[in-house]
């Protein structure tokens, strides 16, 4: 294991910890509800959102506890997402993260509920105070969860997924749905970061360049993962896409030119980190990770 997988790991069992003690304990009437949303939650998951968060952060010396908050809230939306994004009437699979979908272990309603739930914790920890002093930078953090998660951003994109978009080979709509689906949140773990470090706004663009190319790459890598993954190293099912006959970054580009696009945005996501000398090394080791993962 290389020491930025190390990182990695020590990262997501850091967040799994701190998700742990944020989330509410299952008992009373509600404890169904809240059994769902730490099952989902708790399940594990690469955490590159919130690894995104703190080591933007680290860059320019943030504070710890006002990173690792904003990074459980961040988790819990996209955790939210795959929860209902797994649902019958999304994508309908029976599982994520190595273990059997929320709405398969619990009910649907469950599902939705529980996903409702994680949305709305994660609004709720940015909004205390322990996330961080200023109400102003509480204000900002919320309202750019808000965009990224929003119509404008990651529903937005899953809505225009779940209508067929680029379905014709429209490589600048799947471009778009993407950007939005997965790429916003991944955007802001990236600007979040910078935003509680306090960063200059020169430094903020090239992270937003940064975030840009990285969550493309992310998807693309996705797609080819898709294509050619199996189900026990993905710990969700794979050929998802070919069976439902949507279109995709592979299905559009074919598999080589997608690989060749996936090694561009990576130097270019490299690239926009040049400013930042050894402070983005880690930043930057992260790229080389979304191409190569498995999983």
């Amino acid at each position: 294991m290389t020491p930025l997988e190390n990182r990695l790991r020590e990262t997501a069992d850091r967040i799994t910890v701190a998700i742990d003690a944020l989330l509410p304990r299952a008992q009373g009437p509600e404890a169904r509800l809240i059994s769902a949303m730490r099952y989902a939650a708790l399940a594990g998951g690469k955490r590159l959102r919130p690894f995104l968060t703190l080591e933007t952060g680290r860059v320019f010396d943030a504070d710890e506890t006002a990173l690792l908050r904003t990074a459980v809230a961040i988790e819990c939306i996209h955790t939210y997402s795959l929860v209902h994004d797994d649902l019958p009437c999304m994508d309908d699979d029976d599982l994520r993260r190595g273990q059997p979908t929320v709405h398969v272990e619990y009910d649907e309603a469950t599902a939705v509920l529980a996903g409702d739930a994680l949305l709305t914790i994660a609004f709720e920890i940015l909004a205390d105070p322990a996330t961080h002093p200023d109400p102003q930078m509480r204000c900002k953090l919320i309202a750019g969860l808000a965009k990224a998660s929003g119509a404008q951003g990651m529903v937005g994109g899953q809505a225009i997924d779940m209508a067929g978009a680029g379905d014709e080979g429209d490589l600048i709509a799947v471009t778009r749905m993407n950007r939005m689906k997965t790429g916003a949140l991944i955007s802001f773990a990236v600007d979040a970061g910078a935003l509680i470090g306090v960063a200059s706004e020169e430094d903020r663009h090239a992270l937003a360049r940064y975030g840009h190319d990285i969550g493309l790459a992310f998807q693309l890598a996705d797609d080819l993962l898709d294509l050619r993954g199996n189900v026990t190293e993905m710990g969700k099912a794979a050929q998802k896409d070919q069976d439902a006959g949507k279109a995709n970054f592979v299905t559009i580009l074919g598999p080589e030119a997608a690989e060749a696009r996936v090694r561009l945005l990576a130097a270019q996501a490299k690239g926009h980190l040049g400013a930042f000398g050894p402070r983005g090394r880690i930043l930057a080791e992260v790229v080389d990770f979304v191409l190569d993962r498995r999983h």
